[in-house]
């Protein structure tokens, strides 16, 4: 059979020219994992092989043999890195270099280097790694990582959710299970820095797609922080009343940040056109306060003040190129003080969903706290 771009069967053929993949199999789900990239997932799908592809796959970059110091952005709708990005304890700077793009780079642990297949199972694989990071202040972390990555049945999405899956929702959804540990003899201490783990997942943008990110109730005008690459103009965010919305048409780069204090733990997104609704849960700690500040720039007032949650609208840069196309939406743990031998997980659910739009809205409402019908006109 032939596939078409867009169709799941398109990539799965595509990135297996190139990469050793594994494909976890459901009912009609499938959910294809990269180990040579991390353990990330590629993409997956609700209705096999001829259906779509949720995640947004970079095929000229695998068909390509060069490869990026700074950054291969093969894709993936959910892949594992640590932070902070930026600031006085990043991951992503050399010391004594200016935050700028010039000098940004993505350490080859969370991009090039392959993990360690450690069990396939039809429905999940265990993926391990450890090793070394130095951040920005020149501290040395030794890092032993586990990524569990397994498909959640159908049955198992109605009590996980705890809500009623209409007769026409197709779905697909799998959880993934991210434990870091300390593997040096050195305790992780805030003067010198702390990692958190940072999930990030890359979809395919579009006019038609809404990002939608509920929060608590407060004064979320003055926690929101939307400066990350320049103020995001009002015509690309709606702040309502318990939630906001966010442009996610790939052809304005910014990003958005929700600290923990108004964060919950579910956001999505809808594709209003095609009806395919989109929904990521991640685990909160409500005693934890800590959370890295991924903000550019060397100096930063509160390095420990940063968000729980992000949305990221990719565009041009200033030299007009461009990492994608793509949109992303992202959690993270809280800043990892972990001594020699403990350890930390952190849980992110991917809920992908496709039906009719009133079966759509009756999920969207009950999780999101968002009506789909208002969607449709909220940029015009």
């Amino acid at each position: 059979m032939t596939y078409q771009k867009g169709q799941y069967g398109y990539d799965l053929e595509w990135i297996q020219k190139h990469q050793t993949v594994v494909e976890l199999v459901g009912e009609s789900s499938r959910v294809l994992v990269a180990p040579d990239l991390q353990g990330r997932v590629m993409t997956s799908t609700a209705t096999g092989e001829s259906g779509y592809s949720f995640g947004w796959v970079n095929h000229e970059l695998f068909a390509s043999e060069e490869r990026s110091e700074q950054f291969n952005a093969f894709g993936g709708e959910e892949r594992f890195w640590l932070g902070p990005e930026g600031g006085p304890f990043a991951f992503f700077f050399d010391k004594e270099k200016a935050q700028t793009m010039a000098n940004w780079r993505v350490p080859q642990a969370l991009d090039t280097m392959a993990w360690e297949v450690q069990e396939v199972m039809p429905e999940m694989v265990t993926l391990y790694k450890a090793f070394k990071l130095k951040n920005y202040a020149e501290t040395e972390f030794e890092l032993a990582v586990t990524r569990r990555v397994g498909i959640i049945l159908p049955d198992e999405i109605d009590f996980v959710l705890n809500c009623k899956i209409g007769p026409s929702v197709r779905t697909v959804a799998y959880e993934s299970l991210n434990q870091v540990q300390n593997a040096g003899q050195t305790a992780w201490e805030k003067a010198t820095g702390l990692p958190s783990i940072w999930m990030l997942s890359m979809y395919n943008p579009s006019p038609d797609v809404v990002a939608i990110v509920p929060f608590k109730d407060g004064e979320a005008d003055a926690a929101l922080k939307t400066d990350y690459f320049g103020e995001i103009p009002a015509d690309r965010l709606k702040v309502r009343d318990g939630y906001l919305l966010f442009k996610a048409d790939g052809r304005f780069r910014s990003k958005l940040g929700i600290p923990p204090s108004i964060a919950k733990r579910y956001l999505g997104s809808y594709d209003w056109i095609n009806h395919r609704l989109t929904i990521l849960e991640t685990t909160i700690n409500p005693q934890a306060t800590d959370y890295v500040n991924s903000a550019w720039g060397e100096e930063q007032e509160k390095p420990f003040g940063g968000d729980l949650i992000n949305a990221y609208n990719d565009g041009p840069l200033e030299n007009g190129q461009q990492l994608g196309p793509f949109y992303e939406l992202e959690s993270s743990s809280e800043a990892l003080q972990l001594k020699p031998g403990q350890s930390h997980i952190h849980i992110q659910r991917t809920y992908h969903f496709e039906g009719s739009e009133d079966d759509l809205n009756e999920i969207a409402t009950k999780i999101l706290g968002v009506s789909v019908y208002d969607l449709k006109d909220a940029f015009d």
